[in-house]
């Protein structure tokens, strides 16, 4: 008589666990990446890539370390998604010249008026539309967030950072910054302010937020981005940093 066969699956495996509990960071990583994708690339492919990450930190952790898996896994996920872009160079020769001649401009605005140019100044002075400038000004925060070698440098990548100080919470420092901050947001346009709010304060997906909207996620990306460079101008001026 044969043996009998047990055809139920195996309890999973302290790994198998650790990627299937971590799949929602995953997806919320990836939904969350204003990336200016290139043709033929979409959500679905980033998923792909911050999979082959979220395997490698399974992979790889070691808990002895003291550090979360989470957070191991954020990084790894991250890294997987960025070093497959920058292999397919996501961001082109042409779209590498469009955001040069943008820096180049900021720098030259600056430098004459004392403050960096709005988007509005900027789209005048290419002579272009402000969404173009908006367009461009994610593909700058792209190359930026990605750390390409020919990123960004100087005013403009300051200028599509998120806002921090360097100083620990509870400083003089930080107070001001928290207070100037929460006045530039409300000196922002109606929509910018949303995306703001519900990017950083409710952290939803992109493709939420443009839900909300009614915009395309793209749209978001762009919004955000043109939301991030006035926040910055209007910090440099407030606290004396132009």
């Amino acid at each position: 008589m044969a043996d009998y066969v047990d055809f139920a699956a195996p309890d999973e495996s302290a790994r198998d666990r650790l990627i299937l509990e971590h799949i929602p960071l995953l997806r919320h990583l990836v939904g969350r990446m204003a990336f200016d994708l290139p043709g033929g690339v979409d959500r679905d492919d980033l998923y792909g890539f911050g999979m082959l990450g979220l395997i490698a930190a399974a992979d790889s952790w070691d808990e002895s370390r003291g550090l979360k898996f989470s957070t191991y896994a954020y990084t790894k996920i991250r890294g997987a998604i960025l070093d497959e872009l920058r292999r397919m160079d996501f961001l082109p020769r042409g779209r590498r010249e469009r955001v040069r001649e943008l820096e180049r401009t900021v720098r030259e605005l600056e430098q004459h008026n004392g403050e960096p140019p709005t988007p509005e100044e900027l789209a005048a002075a290419l002579g272009t539309t402000l969404d173009e400038i908006d367009q461009i000004l994610v593909q700058a925060r792209s190359s930026n967030e990605a750390s390409l070698d020919d990123g960004p440098e100087g005013a403009l990548a300051a200028l599509l950072s998120d806002p921090h100080c360097d100083d620990p919470v509870g400083s003089l420092e930080f107070e001001e910054m928290r207070e100037q901050l929460a006045r530039a947001v409300l000196e922002l346009g109606d929509q910018e302010q949303a995306v703001i709010n519900l990017y950083y304060a409710e952290e939803l997906l992109l493709k939420e937020i443009g839900e909300i909207l009614g915009v395309t996620e793209s749209r978001v990306s762009q919004i955000h981005s043109r939301a991030l460079y006035r926040l910055n101008k209007s910090l440099s001026t407030r606290l004396g940093l132009a």
